[in-house]
């Protein structure tokens, strides 16, 4: 009997699982809720700005203060999760975003509102690297690509989601409760994270052996021949794009001084910078744009505001899959077209009629070809630079996109007191193209190209 008991139990624990899957679970509601947080600030502008009396300028500015305090934390955050762990540091910040945006539902000033989203900035701002990591951790080289795309999207159905519920709550209530509601999910989010999830999956009961083994594993379970085969019958395709994008065997990335002399690394993180720009120039001007120039009702912006997010879920689903399974984890191809289509996107909104449905179709086709390869940025960092090196490096990644989410917005509030949305619009297509030639710059690193090619 007791023999019949041990071999049940042992059963158990060697069945395979996916757990890992839980976990991404658990990082898109985590992401999704702050980038809500982040994220409603822009649907409830116009009215903010009516009762505070604000300028274009100072809406740029208050937008850029956030990106301020975000930007500031990332490296230190980097060190500390490096040196530290996850977990503390994790619940941590989640706690203090949660705090902070009720907090700027009690503010009864501009220069109040100003220091409650710097304050938002500094205790989200560790968030990303924290479940960048966990992703780099739980996650196989083949799969991290859809993993980050999942990831990525997350911050994008925060603002698909967003527009509308502000919109009816300030309809129901007014814009103050908009951030007391928003409050509540990120004290709640903790708990389960606290139960779910461990910084290695090798500390998680729930994840089998198996199912560490298939993580910790630098290949997909199948045979070296069965890879070569696939690459084989890709190899027409996938030879032309390697001398394109530049394939290359990584050096070893170890130390910080390597990872901070990284040309490859500096291009990224200024691609990144760029777009990171626009897409938060989106975020926090478009809500605007519809009121004041389109001179859409509430309910109207919230729902056309909306089909830029949208797209973006689509496009960054779609470009971590093609990342992974079509390009074979190469992460320059999606960046380029990214970076290309939003060139062209962007310019095409100087000339999209008044109608909604047709303005949202652009928006939404917009979202996804932006999105295709937006995740790729921070996927890239984890082929360069050894896993132990990762926190920093995307660390780096995120703090110069995070500074590129300040400057747009203050610009492109500068450019609105100065000029107007053709002028914005100009701005933002020219800033695509800029990424698309500084990616050029960059190789595209393969732990197993040299393999491969044999």
């Amino acid at each position: 009997m007791q023999g019949a008991t041990a071999t049940k139990i042992q059963g158990q624990t060697e069945r395979k699982t996916n757990f890992r899957w839980v976990v991404m679970a658990m990082i898109f509601i985590v992401y999704t809720i702050a980038g809500a947080d982040r994220a409603n600030i822009g649907v409830v502008l116009p009215y903010i700005k009516k009762d505070f009396g604000l300028t274009n300028s100072d809406i740029g500015a208050m937008a850029s203060l956030f990106y301020l305090g975000y930007a500031a934390i990332q490296i230190p955050a980097g060190y500390l999760f490096s040196k530290f762990g996850i977990r503390k540091l994790f619940i941590t910040a989640m706690v203090l975003t949660s705090a902070a945006t009720f907090y700027i539902g009690t503010t009864t000033s501009a220069l109040g509102l100003k220091g409650a989203r710097v304050l938002l900035g500094i205790a989200e701002g560790p968030i990303p690297i924290a479940l960048l990591t966990i992703i780099n951790r739980w996650f196989p080289p083949q799969e991290k690509g859809t993993a980050t795309g999942i990831y990525m999207s997350s911050i994008k159905f925060a603002p698909a989601l967003v527009p509308p519920l502000c919109a009816w709550i300030m309809v129901m209530w007014g814009w103050r409760d908009v951030f007391y509601a928003f409050a509540v999910p990120g004290f709640i989010i903790c708990l389960f994270w606290m139960w779910l999830v461990k910084d290695k999956p090798e500390d998680s009961k729930f994840c089998s052996k198996s199912e560490l083994e298939y993580i910790q594993s630098e290949k997909p379970i199948e045979t070296v021949q069965a890879v070569k085969n696939v690459v084989c019958k890709k190899s027409g395709f996938l030879k032309w794009v390697d001398k394109i994008i530049r394939t290359q065997k990584p050096g070893n990335l170890d130390t910080n001084k390597k990872l901070f002399l990284s040309k490859d690394l500096w291009a990224c993180s200024l691609g990144y910078f760029l777009m990171v720009g626009i897409v938060y120039a989106i975020m926090t001007w478009v809500p605007t744009y519809l009121v004041t120039v389109k001179k859409y009702s509430i309910m109207k912006m919230g729902f056309v505001a909306s089909a830029p997010w949208i797209g973006a879920i689509i496009g960054n689903l779609i470009g971590g899959y093609l990342s992974d399974k079509v390009f074979e984890k190469r992460r320059k191809p999606l960046m380029l077209l990214t970076a290309l289509a939003t060139t062209g996107m962007m310019y095409t909104l100087l000339y999209t009629p008044n109608d909604p449905f047709l303005l949202g179709l652009v928006l939404l086709v917009a979202g996804i070809l932006l999105n295709l390869g937006y995740s790729a940025f921070l996927v890239y960092p984890m082929g360069l630079v050894s896993k132990e090196k990762c926190p920093v490096a995307t660390s780096m990644v995120n703090f110069w996109g995070s500074l590129g989410g300040a400057f747009t917005p203050f610009v492109v509030g500068k450019l609105l007191d100065a000029y107007n949305w053709d002028m914005v619009f100009t701005f933002l297509s020219a800033s695509a193209f800029i990424t698309f030639l500084i990616l050029f710059v960059m190789i595209e690193p393969m732990q197993d190209y040299e393999e491969v090619k044999s």
